[in-house]
């Protein structure tokens, strides 16, 4: 009698339990927190802008593709975007967390693209745990089918002609054609991604599909196209130095807003800090984390619920990657020389940009195209005229700036490549057109939601 009742005790109990667990919660800033901790391992493992709007796209398309499953709102890319089809169907009677299986879904696709994989498994294993400790079967069972997606994710990302383009040749550098683009200093890096161009698209029929206006002819003519936006961006540089020197003077401590412009927007990963001898990487965000964190701040200034901020992370990391393929495309087909380069021989030995010149060629501009496209995007989402404060990079030692809206974000990030003298105004302003007409074709052509 007395073991009947202790069992009887126990089977309530256990019942009880079972009965009492509760559904496990995700959220708009759970989803947030995982894409800002690859961000975070991105700028430890220095990615190239390339290689990191890769990083960003296949994973919020993995999310994506889970969460539409159970959404009356949105629909799903396959067939859409090259590629992408056979997602394993959701059974809806399997007890799955779709917001949770997104979610996994998100950070094991993240696993698999970055060098410091030991960094997403720490992240990932904390929130395994507190999930099974909260409800285990229904994480196991949503593990499961997020781990079926990203094996079809997996799949699909790696027939995209980035391993191919690992062992493609080095670009060639010659000496005897000043047209050329050549490595700059300090560190003299190699260009980087000179391939980029030949990575599948996933929206646009071909790479060159959004080509910009041809870039002046080289010459060293003082009355030439090219001498003069040289002979600008020089000029433009030597104003900054100036409005520099005298804040010192005065001891003032309001920076030139030229200048706070160009630091603000600068987003280079592979600047460097040189001390004597040494020389070492100075940590920044690539100007593709700074826009995906502009979307971030945008859900989260709006209050986008956990779908809407899936929504907003894929559509804008689509964007930044055609964006990058369409530009490197360009870049390595035109192989102009930077200004620093051609104002050391023609102009000014002595000159420096007031930003590092990054390592690849002048035309058209990356953060022209890729934030008019970004711009482009957000703004069909959340309204022109939609005021926020970007604190993006607050973490590398720059106040916040505000914005009244994505367009005037995107036109302040564009000619910061002016003022930091490492553009012409033709790559600037014809980047920004490929961007807008990039950005607009993704919104026509894309049906996300229902």
């Amino acid at each position: 009698m007395k073991f009947s009742i202790l069992s009887l005790i126990s089977v309530c109990f256990l019942a009880t339990s079972c009965h009492n667990e509760k559904a496990i919660t995700i959220t708009s800033n759970d989803y947030c927190a995982a894409v800002d901790t690859v961000t975070g391992i991105m700028v430890h493992d220095i990615f190239s802008p390339p290689v990191a709007s890769r990083i960003y796209v296949y994973p919020n398309v993995a999310a994506y593709e889970i969460m539409v499953q159970n959404s009356n709102e949105y629909q799903s890319l396959q067939g859409q975007l090259k590629g992408l089809d056979s997602i394993p169907v959701l059974d809806t009677k399997s007890g799955v967390n779709v917001p949770l299986a997104a979610l996994i879904a998100q950070m094991e696709v993240s696993k698999k693209l970055v060098f410091s994989e030991e960094a997403i498994e720490k992240y990932r294993d904390s929130l395994y745990a507190k999930w099974s400790d909260e409800n285990e079967k229904e994480f196991e069972v949503s593990k499961e089918y997020a781990l079926k997606v990203v094996d079809r994710i997996a799949k699909w990302m790696g027939k995209d002609n980035y391993k191919e383009t690992r062992t493609m040749p080095k670009y060639s550098v010659y000496a005897d054609q000043p047209a050329r683009w050549q490595p700059t200093p300090p560190a003299y890096m190699d260009a980087v991604e000179p391939h980029w161009g030949k990575i599948r698209t996933l929206v646009m029929d071909s790479a060159a599909q959004f080509k910009p206006k041809a870039p002046f002819p080289f010459s060293t003519d003082k009355n030439s196209d090219f001498y003069r936006e040289a002979k600008e961006t020089y000029d433009v540089g030597n104003k900054i130095s100036k409005d520099l020197l005298a804040m010192e003077k005065t001891k003032s401590t309001t920076i030139p807003e030229e200048s706070a412009i160009a630091t603000f927007w600068d987003c280079n990963p592979y600047a460097t800090v040189t001390q004597g001898h040494m020389m070492f990487a100075k940590k920044k965000n690539t100007p593709d984390a700074h826009w995906i964190n502009i979307a971030k701040i945008a859900c989260k200034t709006a209050k986008t619920d956990f779908n809407k901020t899936v929504f907003v992370y894929t559509k804008t990391s689509i964007g930044v990657f055609e964006s990058f393929i369409s530009c490197w495309d360009q870049k390595f087909k035109t192989n102009v020389v930077r200004p620093e380069t051609y104002i050391n021989q023609y102009i000014d030995e002595n000159w420096k940009p007031q930003l590092q010149t990054p390592p690849f060629p002048e035309y058209t501009s990356g953060h022209s195209v890729l934030s008019a496209c970004s711009a482009e995007i957000l703004t069909a989402i959340f309204g022109d005229n939609f005021a926020y404060v970007d604190d993006s990079e607050i973490p590398f030692g720059l106040p916040k700036r505000k914005f009244t809206s994505f367009k005037q974000a995107a036109d302040e990030a564009s000619i910061s490549r002016l003022y930091g003298g490492i553009h012409y105004r033709a790559a600037i302003l014809n980047g920004v057109e490929q961007g807008k007409m990039i950005g607009q074709y993704i919104n026509s052509k894309l049906k996300m939601t229902k």
